[in-house]
């Protein structure tokens, strides 16, 4: 249809203030046309990878069946009630709080929503079509594609088919919602959008500040055929439209820049929200989704997963009923949903980590302004799990905002490191006297502050997550974008450090083992194979860059006189603690003393003394089988690592069970539940965590190994192939099976060059240029 028999809603637009600092993508109108491909490439109906649901979300229930999008700024969940849908909108950069910087009566950070801050719903957005009621609509379905990036809600009313398709839009930066149908009908209704404090909307549209000076704005245009679009009082209306194009934007004047408190103040986040929907508005419905699919799929589509057919009465229920089934103790495998709930992991990882901050607790998706744990970044497993995922799904860009945003906070956790940390009050600070470098606290958020406890071992977890990213793309502009990070922490591990006067090694100072048990233990393994770990990369990153060489030595010194961990002679575990006794919780959900064998390499399966893998062994049968999602996938990656394939299946599938009753396990969404006994809050970890896991049980790599299914569960093993696994050392793997036996595997290399293939006792040296590939039969 042409432009002239198109209406089209137009708003004032402008060019907002403010550029990318770093890798982050700010809040910035569009400065260049974009490139569009002619069509959608959209995979059919029939072969797309789907969830799909029989009844609209219960609002009440939003967080749990609402359907995500996003495109890792501006996100929404999705309600999919034809006469009256709900979209949570939100910004991953609308956080309230600051720099959190003074300390309370114990010398720890305030942990609470004012100072220390938590993330915001953007919008509540509605679009309401009367007579589209339950009562008079049949053939209902909802669905969240993950093949194609959509969320869309079908039904027939009157006889005519109705669809409408949701996604948020990388390359527009816009949320779009199309309205389309097939046969005579039409759309008529209203859009509306408000926001979550108090904000008055005023054609479509509303601005606020926060009480830390963020400012932000959204609004909603619209576009349609055949029929009228009109402002109906603070409402945009549509009249008899045979097809609806509905665009959300919004955003705040937050950028990564410390000097500039980390927010652009010339910047009018509203002007740049309307210029963006009416750029947006100037394309075709058509234009847009193809853009975006195209867009989309260059990454979804680098890996693939089969772990064979499953039923036809597996296949015709519904994606809640199936979890139901499927958790149904003796319940028979279901291959299709166990892949597919690895590909809903790297829709996440796309849809919530692209150019912007990196996931939090809760990634890109909220339902109220008071989340748990304020949604905040968790520095002892759950910031790091969130991103195990990324580099093993093909998906090494999605990594990226992470680092991005450690780059953006040091200066604030440097600063307040110097000025806070040997505060008189804080047990935790350094016997020496002295401090150097950075530390964080526990959680963290966006503003360069720390919240609640110190957490000494946190400023090595980030540097290790942070160099793991480099052994899987080999590319020295990262690792010299990152390395102050690995000095800083050097810095401040080389002033941590004391002598033990019996063992005359060097342990930790007074330290935790997050977290349980006591809280002035000095030497404990957490802490000890952190350390280790990150003198280790620090002096490979040094030696790679040709930096510090001097400095490089000074930390080698101090790493070998490094107390390491040791066996129980009493229990047979690895000690948590420097001593012989279990000082914690036997069941706790964290695996702290483990930290060195995954996600670290000091301890090997297949190098290490035999004893001391025994004691993880049995310190993880201690620990036992049943926790939170997110534990449970620490486990399974641990399992794997044993190559006990039998464990590490049942945790992934403790993690699929569904949560009824406000238990841990898998919403109707496919969102992780974390039981808080009354009820239960969505963290995402274990939505990483346990695909991470599938991965590792049919990869495993190491710079210079690359092993094949090391831990192949038998209810995938009779056939499939699994395409795209990010190694270690600059490669990619495809490896197929059958009854158990690897018949093909191909390794791809992207940087790397040389690396052993194993195969149960086969193995294979390879040798490849960047770019070459070769395929192996063992």
């Amino acid at each position: 249809m042409s432009h002239t028999r198109r209406t089209i809603l137009k708003a004032g637009s402008a060019l907002g203030a403010g550029a990318a600092i770093g890798g982050l993508r700010t809040f910035t109108a569009q400065a260049e046309e974009i490139d569009r491909p002619a069509s959608a490439p959209l995979v059919s109906d029939e072969d797309a990878t789907t969830f799909w649901h029989l009844a609209p979300a219960v609002e009440s229930r939003i967080i749990e069946q609402g359907l995500p999008v996003g495109n890792g700024r501006l996100g929404a969940l999705i309600g999919g009630n034809p006469a009256s849908d709900s979209l949570y909108v939100t910004d991953i950069s609308l956080w309230a709080g600051d720099k959190n910087d003074v300390l309370d009566n114990e010398g720890q950070f305030p942990y609470e929503r004012v100072h220390f801050g938590t993330f915001n719903v953007l919008a509540q957005a509605a679009v309401s079509i009367p007579d589209h009621t339950p009562n008079a609509i049949t053939k209902y379905r909802r669905t969240l594609d993950v093949s194609n990036g959509l969320v869309t809600t079908t039904y027939e009313y009157k006889g005519t088919r109705y669809r409408r398709e949701v996604y948020s839009s990388h390359p527009d930066d816009v949320i779009v919602m199309r309205l389309t149908r097939s046969g005579r009908g039409t759309h008529t209704g209203t859009i509306s959008i408000t926001g979550t404090h108090g904000e008055s909307t005023v054609d479509g549209a509303f601005s606020g500040q926060l009480a830390n000076g963020l400012k932000y704005g959204a609004v909603v245009q619209a576009t349609g055929k055949g029929g009228r679009i009109s402002l109906n009082g603070n409402q945009v209306a549509f009249t008899d439209c045979t097809e609806v194009v509905i665009v959300f934007s919004g955003g705040t004047n937050y950028v990564p820049d410390y000097k500039a408190g980390y927010m652009n103040a010339s910047a009018d986040p509203l002007a740049i929200a309307r210029d963006k929907a009416a750029k947006a508005l100037k394309v075709s419905g058509e234009a847009l989704l193809a853009t975006h699919v195209r867009d989309y799929q260059s990454l979804y589509n680098r890996m693939t997963v089969d772990f064979g057919r499953s039923t036809r009465n597996q296949r015709s229920m519904d994606t809640w009923s199936r979890l139901v089934v499927r958790g149904t103790p003796g319940a028979a495998a279901d291959p299709e949903l166990e892949a597919s709930y690895l590909q809903f992991g790297r829709y996440l990882m796309i849809t919530g980590s692209r150019g912007n901050l990196p996931l939090n607790l809760q990634g890109l998706w909220l339902h109220n302004n008071t989340p748990d744990w304020m949604a905040d970044y968790h520095t002892d497993v759950n910031v790091q799990m969130n991103y195990w995922m990324a580099d093993r799904a093909g998906l090494s860009e999605c990594f990226e905002p992470f680092a991005d945003y450690c780059v953006a906070q040091l200066p604030g956790w440097t600063q307040t490191t110097q000025e806070l940390f040997l505060d008189p009050r804080n047990r935790f600070r350094n016997s020496s006297g002295k401090v150097g470098g950075w530390a964080v606290a526990y959680s963290t958020n966006i503003y360069g502050g720390s919240g609640w406890w110190w957490h000494s071992g946190g400023n090595a977890w980030i540097c290790n997550s942070l160099w793991e990213h480099y052994e899987y793309t080999q590319d020295r502009v990262y690792l010299a974008k990152i390395y102050p990070l690995l000095k800083g922490a050097c810095e401040f591990w080389e002033h941590r450090l004391v002598m033990d006067p019996v063992r005359q090694k060097l342990v930790a100072d007074k330290d935790w083992s997050p977290e349980h048990g006591p809280q002035d233990a000095m030497g404990i393994t957490y802490a000890q194979e952190l350390c280790w770990d990150l003198f280790e990369h620090f002096r490979a990153a040094s030696a790679i860059l040709n930096k510090d060489r001097p400095y490089a030595q000074t930390i080698a010194g101090l790493q070998e006189q490094l107390y390491m961990p040791e066996v129980s002679p009493k229990s047979g575990w690895l000690q948590e603690w420097m001593s012989p006794d279990n000082l914690g919780e036997t069941t706790h959900r964290h695996l702290s003393g483990l930290i060195g064998f995954f996600p670290g390499d000091r301890i090997k399966n297949d190098t290490s003394p035999p004893e001391l893998v025994e004691g993880v062994r049995r310190q993880l049968i201690a620990r036992g089988m049943d926790s939170f999602g997110w534990a449970c996938a620490w486990r399974a990656l641990c399992w794997a690592r044993l190559k006990d394939a039998d464990r590490a299946y049942q945790l992934f599938l403790n993690v699929l069970r569904p949560s009824v009753s406000n238990s841990n396990g898998t919403a109707p969404n496919l969102f992780d539940m974390y039981s808080q006994g009354s009820y239960t809050i969505f963290q995402i970890d274990a939505n990483f965590g346990a695909p991470s896991a599938m991965i590792e049980m049919l990869v495993y790599s190491r710079p210079g190994l690359i092993e094949l299914l090391p831990a192949l569960p038998a209810a995938w093993a009779r056939t499939g192939r699994i395409t795209g696994v990010g190694a270690r050392g600059g490669f990619t793997v495809d490896v197929s099976w059958r009854d158990g036996k690897v018949t093909s595997a191909t390794v791809h290399s992207t940087t790397g060059t040389e690396t052993v293939v194993r195969s149960g006792s086969w193995r294979a040296n390879i040798r490849l240029s960047p770019g070459q590939s070769v395929t192996v039969r063992p």
